[in-house]
């Protein structure tokens, strides 16, 4: 067990601050305030979050404040961020009943988060939201930068809005009981904050792959330190996306077509990342702005890290309706975040041509397809 420590999203009157430590559940509301005025929760988690031993610390910890839980679990997977469940949350907040002063509590990985969150920012147009993830992914992104929302087959997180918890709280304890793909798969954004901000990051975790992967305590603590280090200067800097803030986006055009059409389920959303990173990579040599020994270094440390750097094939025109849908394009085409060195992140709007290209040569030397049997639940 660590102390933990503070990292501020300074946005005047909704800062917040992100807490990382191990071990510290059981102390939640010695590092975290809870908004004045919070009578009860709803708590939103998973089965498997419950299973895993997070569920009882935190309950403890509110009831402990005199705070009334109340427990909502949801399903497992991307599929949970819908219509349908959106509005089993709302109906949930109504039994409570939630009041404005009130509180949901996001106990979980990246689909909790976002599920949840969105719940919570339409609620009575609006209630505080604490966001507690469990995963890897969640910790270094999902739950920071108040980004919510759900999906729709056309296309990943159409709905949402954007949200501010009230705090961040990590605890990197809870990644000890991740099945290993899940905790790898945060790794694929891991390794894009190490590109578009702290090159030292790159060199953490070429220099200690093999204990990351081992699950090594202190270092996944400094990993997502950094990590949300880079995300909360960015989102304060740039709280919409109208600028900066898109250069988080790195992986992501490509990605979110990938698990768009594969149903959400055949790739994990830090894998999709990966792929989409090599394909920003290599387009961003194609174009002459990425040094090609950067590409080859992201890639190399993406494969040593046991992600996937090839996709699977893709209908080339479903893939390009499907980016054309997406949050990141915009009247002048589809946008991608390129590498125009360390920590140079720009974006561009290729010619379909370019991307086409990148694309057929990356297919030309596939990598075998990533079984998903060890996926394990999301939490």
């Amino acid at each position: 067990m660590t102390e933990p420590v503070r990292v501020q999203v300074d946005l005047a009157e909704r800062a917040y601050p992100i807490v990382v430590g191990t071990g510290w559940l059981d102390r939640l509301l010695d590092h975290v305030t809870l908004p004045e005025g919070v009578a009860r929760v709803l708590l939103v988690t998973q089965q498997a979050v419950a299973e895993s031993g997070h569920l009882e610390p935190v309950t403890a910890a509110l009831e402990a404040a005199d705070v009334e839980v109340h427990r909502y679990d949801v399903p497992d997977g991307e599929a949970a961020k819908s219509a349908g469940l959106l509005r089993e949350l709302w109906e949930a907040c109504a039994e409570v009943p939630l009041s404005r002063r009130d509180l949901v509590v996001a106990l979980g990985g990246g689909v909790v988060g976002d599920l949840a969150g969105f719940a919570a920012a339409t609620w009575n147009r609006g209630v505080g939201v604490l966001q507690i993830p469990t995963t890897l992914l969640a910790q270094v992104d999902a739950a920071v930068g108040g980004k919510t929302g759900i999906n729709l087959p056309q296309g990943k997180n159409l709905v949402g809005a954007f949200h501010q918890p009230v705090a961040v709280a990590c605890d990197v304890a809870t990644l000890a009981t991740l099945p290993h793909r899940i905790r790898v798969e945060g790794l694929g954004e891991v390794v894009k904050y190490g590109l578009i901000a702290d090159p030292g990051l790159l060199d953490l975790l070429e220099g200690h792959a093999d204990e990351v992967l081992a699950g090594d305590a202190a270092l996944l603590q400094q990993i997502v330190y950094r990590s949300v280090a880079v995300k909360a200067r960015v989102v304060a800097g740039d709280e919409r996306e109208g600028g900066e803030r898109a250069y988080l986006n790195l992986g992501h055009t490509y990605g979110h077509a990938v698990e768009s059409l594969t149903g959400y389920d055949e790739v994990l959303h830090g894998e999709a990342v990966a792929i989409g990173t090599v394909v920003a990579l290599r387009l961003g040599v194609r174009l002459g702005r990425t040094p090609p020994e950067l590409a080859d270094r992201g890639e190399a440390l993406l494969e040593r890290l046991g992600l996937p750097t090839r996709g699977p094939a893709l209908d080339r025109d479903e893939v390009w309706a499907t980016m054309g849908r997406d949050k990141k394009a915009d009247a002048d085409g589809v946008r991608f975040v390129v590498m125009d060195g360390p920590a140079q992140p720009a974006v561009v709007v290729p010619e379909r041509a370019d991307v086409d290209a990148v694309l057929d040569d990356l297919a030309a030397l596939a990598a075998p397809a990533r079984g998903v049997e060890d996926a394990g639940p999301g939490h």
